[in-house]
């Protein structure tokens, strides 16, 4: 059987570069088996995909969202920056509208957008962290480029498509 669907808000290139080597970085090599990710919808049914390719079409002929880095968040054993942006959780709305009898618990349960650069550390290494970035990156534009559509593979994703924003 084929893994569920992940719907990501994909990065733009130079703001991927610098999350995706910061993840490389500080999450222990051993656990880290993705890049850098902004995850909107971690578990959709793989029935669904073609309705779900349709919408995320649709959806990506938008103008790409105005978003900011908005803090750094402790995750306890790890670090990630909390990401702001009424477009992009707009869109993220928009969709689960469109898909709400195909969300689980987590998806359904709301949004708290940010992309993880340390995770399974210590509790210390992740304060650590937070103190070494402050509040440096606190309002830091990034640029959001589309929306993607993989398959989780029980660890590692198979992108299956991206949706550039066209508006």
């Amino acid at each position: 059987m084929a893994g569920p669907l992940i719907i990501t808000a994909e990065l733009g290139a130079a703001d991927f570069g610098w999350l995706n080597d910061l993840r490389r970085y500080h999450y222990p090599a051993e656990r880290n088996q993705l890049a850098a990710h902004l995850t909107m919808f971690h578990t959709l049914p793989p029935s669904a995909e073609q309705e779900i390719r349709h919408l995320l079409a649709n959806v990506s002929a938008k103008p790409a969202p105005r978003t900011f880095v908005s803090g750094v968040m402790n995750l306890g054993g790890g670090v990630a920056f909390r990401i702001a942006s009424d477009e992009l959780d707009a869109i993220r709305s928009e969709i689960a509208e469109r898909l709400s009898g195909l969300l689980t618990a987590q998806d359904r349960a709301g949004w708290s957008a940010h992309i993880t650069i340390q995770n399974k550390v210590p509790a210390r290494v992740a304060r650590e962290l937070i103190e070494a970035l402050g509040s440096q990156f606190d309002r830091r534009p990034i640029k959001i480029s589309g929306l993607g559509l993989h398959r989780y593979l029980g660890g590692p994703w198979e992108t299956l498509r991206t949706f550039p924003f066209r508006g």
